[in-house]
């Protein structure tokens, strides 16, 4: 059984506004929620890619410089052969910086959950069904 509603059409509207602003502010809410935890997860990889390669450019000093004696030792000129090691470990980090960043392009950071729930929330307002 259905119980009469005896509001009037002026408190009607107040209530869907009131209401449509708290959805609003949720929406904006679960969109910083989302944003924010998205950014700690990929401060948290870039942090730790960085520990990497600080030791990864200590190591590959070390190796460089072995390099550079060992072809100096070969016969080459020490400074040719400190070239030619240069130019080689130039082409790698080139290599190396380019895919760290198209790991860093391929994190999404949109809001997939607030995106759906703007679409769900502006069907159900314009009464389409799903």
């Amino acid at each position: 059984m259905a119980t009469a509603d005896n509001r009037s059409l002026g408190e009607l509207m107040a209530e869907l506004s009131r209401e449509t602003g708290m959805l609003v502010r949720q929406e904006v809410e679960l969109a910083t929620t989302e944003l924010t935890a998205r950014v700690r997860e990929v401060a948290g990889h870039a942090a730790f890619a960085a520990v990497g390669a600080a030791m990864l450019h200590a190591g590959v000093l070390v190796v460089l410089a072995a390099l550079v004696i060992g072809l100096a030792q070969l016969g080459l000129q020490p400074w040719l052969a400190a070239v030619i090691v240069a130019v080689l470990a130039m082409v790698g980090g080139y290599v190396m910086m380019n895919s760290g960043v198209a790991r860093i392009k391929q994190t999404p950071l949109a809001p997939r959950q607030t995106i759906e729930t703007l679409r769900e929330n502006a069907k159900w307002t314009t009464g389409q069904r799903a």
